[in-house]
This record gives structure tokens, C-alpha cells and sequence, in this order.
């Protein structure tokens, strides 16, 4: 028995029951959002705030800290909710995804949307408190990420739209902060979608076979047996882009170190995928929670 169900089971039975009835309709919307499996978060997170750094740099107000901490964590669940939206149908045939909510029954397809209607709401409102360029921009975040869970059905690349999602928000700190999108702004934006493709061709990887069965897309369909050769060009280029920007900013030793870091561990996830098997690419996949971080500390400490 866990300490929880040793909490539980001491309450009287009423704050028990309450406490199960607020359980059992409060976890399938975390579990929707993913709240509880957070690496998204964190793949959203650390480029964005490092363009923020950037951007103002080194210099970043509270606030705009704030707003674009929590938009990532809002819109990344808004994400989820309409990408179980719109694969409700398919993810009962896949291992992975086999449990989701609205597999099982536990939610509705009505609940799905209001919670990305909800979420997204929440992120426009965030993005009120910067400036009339950002809250243009944001109407374009919010299009891409209701595209994507559908692109899935019509292109082998949905990974690059992914790619443009999660690298959305570089372009909004730079509008934030700046009013305007600069030439480091779109090197970064570049750099991102890279990354993204890479990563989430690793993830596609561990699906593979079962997407082919049920027809669904993706990037690591599309490259095939040259998966592990596309994803080491993808990763060299976003390094060179970063080093690219590095130059231009006259950036200090300490971010070509944070670089440097960033490929070793990108080498070791070539490692771990070298045999395709779906476990170690979806550890790859994880292992680039480091790889964002390295670099945002790197950008963060050459600034300090």
C-alpha cells in the first residue's frame, strides 16, 4: 500500500469519499493534458525562454518570465487536448496510447474540446498583457496547433508542423520584447524546427509499425530506413544554426561549451537508436529534455 492510500485510508468516510469522487474526475483531465507526463512542457519551455533571454538580452522582465512560462505549460496542454480530439478513433489500436481518456470512456470528446477551447483562452489572455504585435501573432500559435493533430492524416510531415508549433513562441519574445521579428529571432525559429523534427521523428519511430497499419503519418514513415541519417542532418544543422547565432551575438565560451554538451548528448541518442528498437527511441525522444536545457543554461549563464 502507498503513503497515499495510508493518507486515504485513515480519513472519516466521507472526506474519503469526496476525496475519491474528486479523484476519479480530476485525474483523466490531467491525463488528457498530460500534466502528469510533463517532457512536452519542458521541450516547449526551454527554447522559448531561452529566446526570451535572448531577445531582451539577458534582461527579461518578470513579467513577460511569467507569461511565457505559463503560456507554455497552457498551450501544451491545449495541444494535447485537441490532438486526443481529433485520434480518438486510432489510439485504442495503438499499445502506447491504448489507456488515453477518451479511449476508455473516462472522458468525452466534448470534454477534449472544451479544455483546449479552455486552455486556449487562458493563453490569449496572457498574451494580452504584452503588446498588439504578440496577440497577432498568437492567433497564428493557436491555428498551427488545432492543424496538427489532423496533418497526421494528409502528410508524411507532420513533424514539421510540429516543429512550427513548438517554435512559435521564439517569434512572440522577440515581439514581446522587441515589437518586431529579427534576424536572430527567425535563425532561432529555424533552429527549433530542426530540433523538433528530430525529436519527434524519434518518437514517431516507437509507433512505427503501428502506424503504418492504421495509416497514420509521420516523418519516421516517410525517411524509412534512412531515419538515423536524416535525424544526424537534422541535428547538425540545429547545432550550426546555433552556432550561427552564437557568432552573430558574440556570444562567450560558455555557450560554445553548452553546444558542445548538447551534441554529445545528441550523439548518445544516435546510440540509442541505432537498432530502431521502440523503447531506447522513446528514450532518445527524453533524453532531449537535457539538450533544450544545456542550452538555455548556457544562454542563461553567458548573459549572466
Amino acid at each position: 500500500m502507498s503513503l497515499l492510500e495510508k493518507f486515504t485510508s485513515l480519513l472519516p468516510n466521507r472526506l474519503k469519499a469526496i476525496y475519491q469522487d474528486f479523484y476519479k474526475k480530476t485525474l483523466p483531465f490531467i491525463e488528457l493534458t498530460r500534466l502528469n507526463r510533463p517532457i512536452g512542457i519542458y521541450l516547449l519551455l526551454w527554447p522559448t525562454i531561452a529566446g526570451l533571454w535572448i531577445a531582451s538580452a539577458g534582461s527579461p522582465t518578470p513579467s513577460l518570465v511569467t507569461i511565457f512560462i505559463l503560456g507554455t505549460v497552457v498551450m501544451r496542454s491545449a495541444g494535447c487536448c485537441i490532438n486526443d480530439f481529433a485520434d480518438y478513433q486510432v489510439d485504442g489500436t495503438v499499445e502506447r496510447t491504448k489507456n488515453r481518456p477518451l479511449v476508455n470512456g473516462r472522458l468525452k470528446r466534448s470534454d477534449a474540446l472544451f479544455c483546449f477551447s479552455l486552455f486556449s483562452s487562458i493563453g490569449f489572455i496572457l498574451v494580452l498583457f504584452t503588446n498588439s504585435e504578440t496577440v497577432f501573432l498568437s492567433f497564428g500559435a493557436i491555428a498551427v496547433i488545432a492543424v496538427y493533430p489532423f496533418a497526421k492524416r494528409y502528410t508524411n510531415l507532420p513533424q514539421l508542423i510540429l516543429g512550427v508549433a513548438f517554435s512559435w513562441g521564439i517569434l512572440m519574445t522577440f515581439t514581446a520584447t522587441k515589437g518586431n521579428i529579427t534576424q536572430i529571432a527567425f535563425l532561432l525559429f529555424i533552429a527549433n524546427i530542426l530540433w523538433t523534427i528530430a525529436y519527434d521523428t524519434q518518437y514517431a519511430m516507437v509507433d512505427r509499425e503501428f502506424d503504418i497499419k492504421i495509416g497514420i503519418k509521420s516523418t519516421a514513415i516517410l525517411f524509412g530506413d534512412s531515419d538515423r541519417i536524416v535525424i544526424g542532418l537534422l541535428h547538425t544543422g540545429f547545432i550550426a544554426t546555433l552556432f550561427l547565432v552564437a557568432l552573430q551575438l558574440q556570444f562567450g565560451l560558455v555557450y560554445y561549451i553548452s553546444l558542445g554538451i548538447a551534441s554529445l548528448l545528441l550523439s548518445y541518442q544516435h546510440y540509442l537508436i541505432k537498432d530502431r528498437q521502440p523503447d531506447l527511441c522513446f528514450r532518445a525522444f527524453l533524453n532531449n529534455n537535457w539538450v533544450g536545457l544545456v542550452i538555455f543554461l548556457g544562454t542563461l549563464l553567458h548573459y549572466l
